[in-house]
């Protein structure tokens, strides 16, 4: 009996691991939503048709789940950052890693830049957050810790 009651232990055990996201890695943001993780999402997103790779991040003061969509283009990779407060992408290219409002080839699946939501001097100074050509998973936690900041009210989104 104790046998079986361990192998089932065991395999229960097994089961909740395999079904569990991938911890990426996290840290600081500096704002009012706190350290950030990293995972792996569950599931790739579909845009227009096409199933990309995908990070989730959540925020420790902050009930706020943000997707990071990896979409591979001809010379690097660009990020589509979407939250139910908003959505921008961060595009690198040989020379530099920075914000841009999302492109209109996504409205039709109903993401674009919300002009009302976004601090706009916070914008601009995220133009340029690094150089260009770096790993998928260093952008994304450039991503987690600056993608605050974009939020024209982000201290709204924290919990109390």
């Amino acid at each position: 009996m104790k046998r079986i009651f361990f192998a089932a232990l065991l395999l229960v055990a097994f089961s909740t691991a395999s079904f569990a996201r991938e911890f990426v890695g996290g840290g600081k943001t500096h704002s009012s939503l706190g350290d950030y993780k990293i995972y792996t999402a569950d599931n790739p997103v579909t845009i227009n048709g096409e199933q990309f790779k995908a990070y989730q991040i959540s925020y420790q003061n902050s009930p706020m789940e943000v997707t990071i969509v990896i979409k591979k283009d001809k010379k690097c990779k660009n990020y589509i950052v979407l939250s139910d407060k908003l959505s921008v992408q961060y595009v690198c290219n040989e020379s530099y890693f920075g914000v841009q409002k999302l492109d209109k080839s996504l409205k039709k699946d109903g993401y674009s830049t919300s002009d009302a939501l976004l601090e706009r001097s916070e914008y601009f100074h995220q133009k340029v957050l690094a150089p260009g050509r770096r790993g998928e998973v260093d952008n994304a936690h450039l991503i987690a810790a600056y993608f605050p900041r974009l939020i024209s009210n982000p201290e709204e989104m924290a919990r109390k």
